[in-house]
């Protein structure tokens, strides 16, 4: 009846540890230096030779290794990187000659066969190390295995049956190797001891108790493909990879962003150059290549005849027309770091405009900036917002030789540069007239 008992409760607590072996791994988003899904369900079969002789002493049995074959499977969930439990099932025949009763010295020429009919053990196996340089599947890990485990067995010397269907406990350890072939088969390299923790009778049968299994076979990790094994996983090594390519992106997006920066810069030249030298810019003049000395109007076109208008001669600046003037100041905005002006700044601009045609003034404009970036740059910056503000007054109507425009850059501050509010009110541009 306990034996009974005993077999049931061995094959319940293996039949638990597989109950979720064909279970779907959980799903995680897993960007770069994110979250990893790993795979920590595996199956295996191995097989090898069953000997009586182990490592710890003996060589008294005269066995017949050759003819002594062992075959099985495992189930195996990964705990932890270093941390497995395993579920093993063995079976087959160890074979031995010139048996030797017990009580004598005098061996016979009969052979000896113990017949493991079947046998199931749960094992922790403890990986030593995960040798991995360069990649982040390992290639070799050592390991180290012990647990618990029942099994029943069969004995006879020549053809006289010893006993027949004996049940008992065993105690299995074991080292060994694996080496991972690809991201979801490892090759397994193993030899065991296992203990005998049987009745007399069993343990009489074998060697010193105990007996050993030299073993190699395939193990296969379950799940998506893609995802590395937990016991095989070298973070160190997948760590060293992300970085590299979140460098590349990295460098790829700086190169993109210094390109698009360049272009930028020369179509703001070319807009805001003037190749035919008729006081309008490019970007305003509706008739490019007018020859040299060619009068034109605000657009840049040559002027069909010439026009009088009656200009109202003053050389007096009111507080009016500098209300103007300020508006314009306070109102004149540009695109971040670029000389395009906003269309809100455009009706301020519009009545400078109109005072310059109507009073016939002249008009001097000055950029600055404050000291962030470069000199150079800001004194490019300055001059082409000077500019801009030109150019848009001219296509307007303004006389282009009555207005002036000039780039200080960082030079004039009228305010400290060490505060956001004061490098605010150094970026400006400023309306003369006279």
């Amino acid at each position: 009846m306990n034996s009974k008992i005993t077999k049931s409760t061995m094959l319940i607590a293996l039949l638990g540890l597989s109950s979720q072996l064909f279970a779907q791994e959980t799903p995680t988003t897993s960007g770069r230096f994110g979250k990893q899904s790993l795979r920590t369900w595996s199956v295996g079969a191995h097989g090898g030779i069953l000997s009586q002789n182990t490592f710890l002493g003996g060589g008294s049995v005269d066995a017949r290794e050759f003819k002594s074959i062992g075959y099985g499977a495992f189930v195996k969930k990964q705990i932890l990187p270093a941390l497995g439990l395993q579920a093993d099932f063995l079976r087959g025949d160890i074979k031995t000659a010139n048996y030797t009763p017990n009580g004598t010295v005098t061996p016979t020429n009969l052979e000896q066969k113990n017949s493991i009919s079947w046998s199931g053990s749960l094992t922790a196996v403890l990986n030593i190390a995960n040798f991995s340089l360069n990649t982040e599947n390992a290639v070799l890990i050592p390991y180290v295995k012990a647990g618990a485990g029942y099994m029943s067995s069969d004995s006879q010397i020549g053809n006289t049956e010893v006993f027949n269907a004996r049940e008992g406990w065993f105690i299995p350890t074991g080292v060994g190797f694996k080496f991972g072939v690809s991201k979801g088969i490892n090759i397994d390299l193993g030899y065991d001891i296992n203990f005998i923790k049987s009745s007399p009778t069993v343990k009489n049968a074998y060697n010193e108790s105990r007996f050993s299994y030299a073993h190699a076979g395939l193990e296969f990790a379950l799940g998506n493909k893609e995802n590395s094994q937990l016991q095989n996983y070298s973070a160190v090594a997948d760590l060293r990879k992300q970085s590299a390519e979140e460098s590349a992106e990295l460098r790829r997006a700086l190169s993109t962003a210094e390109q698009n920066a360049q272009r930028d810069r020369d179509q703001y030249a070319k807009d805001l150059a003037d190749d035919d030298n008729d006081g309008v810019a490019n970007k305003f003049d509706k008739c490019p290549g007018t020859p040299s000395g060619t009068v034109v109007d605000g657009s840049g076109c040559p002027l069909a005849a010439p026009t009088t208008k009656v200009i109202k001669e003053t050389t007096v600046i009111t507080e009016a027309d500098r209300k103007v003037v300020r508006d314009a100041i306070s109102n004149l905005e540009f695109d971040l770091g670029k000389s395009t002006i906003r269309s809100k700044s455009n009706a301020t601009l519009d009545r400078v405009a109109n005072l310059l045609i109507e009073k016939n003034f002249s008009l001097k404009l000055a950029g600055h900036t404050d000291n962030t970036g470069g000199r150079e740059l800001n004194l490019r910056l300055s001059k082409d917002r000077a500019e801009a503000v030109k150019a848009y007054l001219v296509s307007q109507g303004a006389n282009a030789s009555r207005i002036e425009a000039t780039g200080y850059g960082p030079d004039q501050p009228i305010a400290t540069n060490k505060t956001a509010a004061g490098r605010q009110q150094n970026r400006r541009v400023e309306f003369t007239l006279y």
